[in-house]
């Protein structure tokens, strides 16, 4: 899968990150349990990015929506945690905050059930292969097997995409109910990421009708111009998807069919494997991505 030059992000977000008030249609961000300080302090650590590797007090303010004396003091206990270094006036991120993905990343398993067989899918093809699941509106990639670069933004284990537009996002929503589906798109952001995307909730619901009926989403120059990619879902033993499975390469008319032809039937053996292995294993996922 792959990222748009100016729209699309790997972790945590190239746009600015949502604000750290409390948001006036979520009534327990206003209630007693809800704990604002730590709010703060994850979305200055949400700051940070590839294009933001270093920021200043007034920036991370800026770009969480805080003012200057709370982020100073959410950066400063950060620092003091070990999460945040400090160069002369700039703040950046310390390997530390790898500890927060890494426990999720261990504790999911299902990275460790699939990377023999993506490893095996990989080499089949000679293309590179990745698996996400969603979150919220998003894709997280759990687990990466490259082969090349075919993208314009390298993506690794943790990059998050928009999931409307990637071929592992839509074999996870293809599955929902039509009720849980109507949920999910009133809160999606769609937008037009290249002159190919599927932007509208009606485009999007007729493109997931066809993923539903063929059991794979194809994706071509949706997320960014020149790249294909084509994905099936992983099931788990109640046989929901909990994930996606795809294979990404550059785009050309002539790859549309080869991609059906020789490249869906590996990832289909794949996925079988994969869910062969889960449903040995007796995994289940903590999260349940349907609600």
């Amino acid at each position: 899968m792959s990222a748009d030059r100016r729209n699309l992000r790997p972790v945590p977000a190239t746009a600015a990150p949502q604000r750290a008030t409390p948001a006036a249609n979520n009534p327990f961000e206003e209630s007693p349990d809800f704990v604002q300080s730590l709010a703060r302090g994850l979305s200055v650590v949400r700051a940070f990015d590839r294009e933001h590797p270093a920021l200043s007090l007034s920036e991370v303010a800026a770009r969480v929506g805080l003012a200057r004396a709370v982020a100073r003091r959410c950066l400063l206990t950060l620092q003091h945690l070990g999460y945040v270094g400090t160069r002369g006036r700039s703040f950046f991120l310390l390997p530390r905050v790898l500890e927060l993905g890494y426990s999720y990343l261990s504790s999911l398993d299902l990275t460790d059930l699939a990377q023999r067989s993506m490893e095996d899918l990989s080499r089949q093809i000679g293309e590179s292969c990745s698996m996400a699941v969603l979150d919220a509106h998003d894709i997280v990639y759990v687990v990466r097997v490259p082969v090349r670069r075919v993208m314009n933004m390298a993506l690794s284990v943790g990059a998050r995409l928009p999931a409307f537009a990637t071929s592992m996002g839509r074999v996870v929503l293809a599955d929902f109910a039509e009720e849980q589906l109507e949920k999910w798109l009133s809160g999606a952001r769609l937008r037009a990421i290249t002159p190919h995307t599927k932007a509208t909730p009606a485009a999007l619901r007729e493109e997931l009708a066809r993923v539903r009926e063929q059991g794979y989403a194809m994706v071509a120059q949706e997320l960014e111009l020149g790249l294909l990619s084509i994905a099936v879902p992983v099931r788990d033993n109640n046989r929901r998807a909990i994930a996606g499975l795809n294979v990404s390469m550059p785009y050309a008319d002539s790859n549309r069919p080869l991609a059906v032809k020789r490249v869906l039937p590996a990832l289909r053996e794949a996925q079988t494997s994969i869910e062969r292995a889960i449903a040995k294993s007796g995994w289940m996922p903590f999260v349940d991505v349907h609600g």
